[in-house]
């Protein structure tokens, strides 16, 4: 019998073992550091913008499979959105691991993997370093990002 759970499992472990946009890009507007001192998670976002659009977006550090998994893929999913999209994006994502209200499967898509991290508290700052991250960096902010 199909499990759905064993499919968010195979998404997650595939973008922790091959994560999308890791590395550094050379080229970007915005860099900003992010850190989750419960889990010891690092990453540093890299954001280019062209005014109106993420043209292209990357990541490198450290994490747990959660957190690099969910940094995969944010940037898949934020890659070519324009900034308001981006911003509901991580509305849509944020209430998806933070409360039990509906969400919509397939605005979110593969991001919907991450939706069991709810259950864990301490997983749910794993699962949205990466956005804070991105949400800070969006809105112009230079200071490192912590998940406390």
């Amino acid at each position: 019998m199909f499990d759905i759970k064993d499919l968010y499992q195979e998404v997650i472990v595939d973008h922790n073992r091959s994560p999308r946009n890791f590395g550094k890009l050379d080229d970007a507007d915005t860099t900003l550091e992010g850190f989750n001192p419960l889990c010891g998670d690092k990453l540093t976002l890299y954001l280019k913008t062209d005014g109106e659009n993420i043209s292209d977006i990357a990541f490198d550090g450290s994490g747990c499979a959660i957190s690099v998994a969910s940094a995969s893929l944010m940037t898949d999913a934020m890659k070519g959105k324009s900034l308001e999209e981006a911003e509901k994006l991580f509305n849509e994502f944020h209430k998806l691991v933070t409360t039990d209200d509906e969400y919509d499967a397939e605005y979110l898509g593969k991001l919907a993997a991450l939706a069991g991290v709810k259950d864990y508290p301490a997983r749910v700052k794993c699962a949205s370093l990466c956005w804070h991250t991105l949400h800070s960096a969006l809105h112009g902010e230079n200071t490192p990002v912590k998940t406390e």
